[in-house]
């Protein structure tokens, strides 16, 4: 197996070559208008850190995307563990759930934007719309998945519902969850910044539209590069939770 280390450098070195690739490219293949260089987009990254612009615009959106992403996580695990086990209100409720997850969330975001104002709490609402779904389907799927003869073989060993349940539904359903979280994160972003490209004063979605208004595909590269960071160390921060909370499943 591959040491933490080795795969970092690996990482490193590809991203490099990308990067070199890129600035080769640019002014030699490509016209720099259409996809500025990794100098230009660093120099202004640069230029807004140290006057301190792009701070705000940074925090506008981390609170859009981490506000919405906790409460859409919390809502869809739990309607998904408790659906999971109750059969009788999945059915009731699985007609519902379908329609509303069928509803384009981009046609939703001028509605909040009507509703909610043009602030944060529109972004937020959308956010957790999207969320929802996307844990509440891997925790459902996860429940209905746990091995059902595990449970009765448990049962007849005279364990009881809440041993059961801690014992192994629980840590069955660990990974669907965290799986849930991972594909839900760059969504959470997408529905953030999407928002903010309908209507907003401020954020890195707002950042990133003003500087495509102007032309400027620097600065529109810039703020998408940040966005990308962000979510590559939230990722990151998640895989850490899921090796911690599976440090009981035997390696490979």
């Amino acid at each position: 197996m591959i040491s933490r280390g080795h795969l970092f450098l690996y990482r490193l070195i590809f991203g490099l070559l990308l990067l070199a690739s890129w600035e080769l490219s640019s002014g030699r293949w490509i016209d720099p208008f259409w996809v500025s260089s990794p100098s230009r987009v660093f120099a202004y990254l640069y230029e807004v850190i140290a006057d301190g612009s792009i701070f705000g615009h940074l925090a506008v959106t981390l609170y859009e995307t981490f506000t919405g992403f906790f409460v859409g996580a919390v809502c869809g695990i739990g309607l998904g563990f408790l659906l999971g086990r109750r059969e009788m209100l999945a059915q009731i409720l699985d007609p519902y759930v379908v329609a509303f997850n069928g509803i384009p969330r981009i046609a939703l975001a001028p509605l909040f934007i009507i509703w909610f104002g043009i602030g944060p709490t529109s972004k937020v609402i959308l956010v957790v719309i999207v969320v929802f779904f996307l844990t509440f389907f891997n925790t459902y799927a996860g429940v209905k998945g746990v091995d059902a003869e595990l449970k009765n073989v448990l049962r007849i060993m005279g364990a009881t519902e809440r041993q059961i349940l801690m014992k192994v539904t629980i840590p069955a359903i660990v990974p669907w969850i965290t799986t849930g979280l991972k594909i839900s994160l760059p969504y959470a972003i997408v529905g953030a910044v999407v928002g903010e490209f309908i209507a907003a004063s401020k954020g890195l979605g707002y950042l990133i539209n003003y500087n495509t208004s102007l032309f400027s595909t620097t600065g529109a590269l810039g703020g998408i590069l940040v966005l990308a960071l962000v979510v590559v160390v939230c990722n990151e921060a998640i895989n850490r939770a899921e090796s911690y909370l599976l440090r009981w499943r035997p390696r490979e």
